[in-house]
């Protein structure tokens, strides 16, 4: 099959998690996507998604997790990076390097936090160590326009908040068909992934952290606010630290480097 791109599902805690994987390579790289993933998860997107991964596919084959499909209200993001380590157990991932973005970052933590024995290298991309005041403020506006199924708003607000000036002058002419796109069933997912990024703190155990770390963080970021970034650098023993001037949440889709930068790292010695 083209690029060994794979759909498949593990079963975990009486519901599956969905996972699509690509590449060939002997090593793991074990991919955490953000909030959007409450919308739409990676089932049956192998194809779709490996794109931007070529570059890994001869080192490593690629793994990209959604949550747990049946994800209850109250779940934590702790909760969920347990789920990630049984279901990494499942398919034999005894250890990998980890990236993770965004809330996907904020699971990656907490699984090198507890789980330090599957994770050979760490990648944290546009992510915080708490839920700040940026945050709280950008997903409780994005819970309320879900709960009221504004799906047009939730779409432009998020686009608004996360890329750059440059991206949003083409990306606005799409705007009047958003609310068309993407709309799921039901937005209670969303929500519950949501609520536990509210909830989120892990300052007390990065400290903990001991893979070699890179994070990687956007100067204009408006999600998760432009300080998050040093923050986790400065708790994080040994961590490398790259902020890409000028852009913003989305800086991992906008920078024409950003996956190049990550293959570096992971294969330093």
């Amino acid at each position: 099959m083209l690029w060994n791109a794979k759909n498949g599902s593990v079963p975990i805690g009486g519901t599956e998690m969905n996972y699509v994987s690509f590449g060939r390579g002997k090593k793991a790289l074990v991919l955490l996507p953000g909030l959007s993933d409450g919308l739409a998860n990676v089932k049956g997107k192998a194809l779709l998604l490996a794109g931007p991964y070529r570059l890994f596919f001869d080192n490593y084959t690629v793994y990209m997790f959604s949550r747990k499909n049946a994800l209850p209200a109250g779940t934590s993001i702790r909760d969920m990076a347990a789920d990630q380590a049984a279901a990494m157990a499942r398919l034999g991932l005894d250890r990998a390097s980890v990236l993770g973005v965004s809330q996907g970052g904020m699971i990656a933590q907490y699984l090198a936090i507890d789980h330090p024995e599957m994770v050979e290298k760490l990648v944290l991309a546009v992510t915080a160590p708490c839920a700040n005041d940026v945050v709280r403020g950008c997903v409780g506006h994005w819970i309320d326009l879900a709960r009221r199924g504004d799906h047009r708003q939730l779409m432009i607000d998020t686009a608004e908040k996360s890329y750059s000036e440059a991206k949003l002058k083409s990306y606005r002419r799409i705007y009047p068909i958003l609310g068309f796109v993407g709309r799921p069933a039901s937005y209670d997912r969303f929500i519950a992934n949501a609520e536990a990024i509210l909830a989120f703190d892990a300052r007390g155990g990065l400290g903990d952290i001991t893979c070699p770390t890179l994070v990687l963080g956007g100067a204009e970021d408006r999600t998760v606010g432009p300080e998050a970034a040093g923050q986790l650098h400065d708790a994080i023993p040994g961590s490398r630290l790259y902020v890409y001037p000028g852009l913003g949440h989305n800086a991992y889709e906008e920078a024409p480097d950003f996956y190049r930068r990550v293959f570096d790292f992971l294969q330093r010695a």
